[in-house]
């Protein structure tokens, strides 16, 4: 009995532990906190970083986002642009996974199933069940499924041209 009780004291000590829970819990609430606050378009089951960066300023609005999304850490969702005077929609497909610190411009559509690589900048639409990545993003696998934020059917390589 005292290894167990030496186990669960351990456990409750334990910071990484604390930090994964505490992350499970905002990733959950801060979409409802997105839907509420701003009126974005956030599908169901959704994962945002509270370091991701919707555009929240001009035209919230615009961002939809579709259901079981997952959008990691520094990514930006843009739905206007200041230089054109633009304010448009931008829409992230079903069950696609945003990569750290990757951009998606105002105007586009990502499909469906759809992974961004991180660091990409995505200007154009992109087809369901693909990898992107580079700037500007270009197809680099297709046939991807995603389910839960996790590739469960890599695909296959698309050839360079």
């Amino acid at each position: 009995m005292e290894n167990r009780d030496k186990n669960s004291i351990m456990k409750f000590l334990d910071l990484s532990f604390w930090r994964r829970r505490l992350f499970a819990l905002t990733a959950k609430i801060y979409p409802a906190f997105l839907r509420k606050v701003y009126g974005m378009d956030i599908g169901k089951g959704c994962v945002i970083s509270r370091k991701a960066r919707l555009d929240n300023a001009v035209n919230p609005k615009g961002v939809h986002v579709g259901d079981g999304t997952w959008i990691l850490a520094g990514a930006g969702v843009l739905s206007h642009d200041a230089c054109r005077s633009l304010k448009t929609d931008t829409y992230v497909g079903n069950n696609c996974v945003i990569g750290i610190r990757s951009l998606i411009m105002p105007g586009v559509k990502v499909g469906d199933s759809t992974v961004v690589a991180a660091c990409s900048v995505v200007t154009k639409n992109t087809p369901p069940h693909c990898i992107v990545a580079g700037n500007p993003a270009k197809i680099i696998k297709t046939g991807v499924i995603v389910r839960n934020g996790k590739i469960v059917e890599p695909g296959q390589s698309v050839k360079n041209e």
